[in-house]
């Protein structure tokens, strides 16, 4: 009688187990976007933009606009006329001269890297000192960066207390310390917006969440 007893409890356990829902998984984080890449085509011993090839980079700055935070890297090529050296000096003052256009457009020079090839990465493959039109050329890639992650409340705390140091430590039992001890207890909400505005009433920039 023992036995079945036992029987029924360990039966009725694993019943009331397998009926327990599984633990929900966070969904993984959504891949970056796919780079955007443009072409710009040059005249054969030219760094000089055609119309046609302002007009790609007229394109290219403006999908770069609409990203909300991106990098660019303009890079240049030749085809295989003229000496190595000399293609490698050609391919980046093609690259140098997208760059100047983008900049011209709108985009920050800071967010834009430029990178000369010469001869290497032959769109079409030729063999030596061919005049190939489509190896003469840059290609614009812009890749969307990925935002940094925002400070939690301790952190975004630590430093404003950091900043309100920086400014003004003649007050150990005024407004800003007692904030920060709210912000020791972990009670951010009371904490924080009284960090926030002595800063602010202070005319000191605020430290940024990410």
């Amino acid at each position: 009688m023992l036995k079945k007893l036992f029987v029924l409890l360990a039966a009725t356990f694993m019943i009331a187990a397998c009926d327990e829902p599984a633990p929900a998984t966070a969904p993984p984080p959504p891949p970056p976007p796919a780079p955007q890449s443009f072409m710009v085509f040059f005249d054969w011993d030219s760094a000089k933009l055609n119309p046609q090839a302002t007009n790609v980079v007229g394109q290219a700055a403006a999908a770069f606009k609409t990203k909300g935070g991106a990098r660019i890297t303009a890079t240049g090529h030749t085809d295989t006329s003229g000496s190595e050296t000399y293609n490698m000096a050609l391919s980046l003052r093609r690259a140098n001269a997208v760059k100047d256009a983008l900049v011209q457009q709108g985009v920050p020079a800071t967010a834009i890297a430029v990178v000369g090839r010469g001869e290497q990465g032959l769109l079409v493959q030729t063999g030596p000192n061919v005049r190939e039109p489509q190896n003469r050329r840059v290609e614009i890639v812009i890749a969307q960066t990925m935002a940094a992650a925002p400070m939690d409340d301790a952190a975004y705390c630590r430093a404003l207390a950091k900043k309100w140091r920086e400014l003004d430590r003649t007050d150990p039992s005024g407004p800003a310390p007692q904030a920060i001890a709210k912000c020791d207890a972990g009670d951010y909400a009371a904490g924080i917006p009284v960090l926030v505005k002595i800063l602010t009433d202070s005319k000191v920039p605020l430290p940024p969440r990410t």
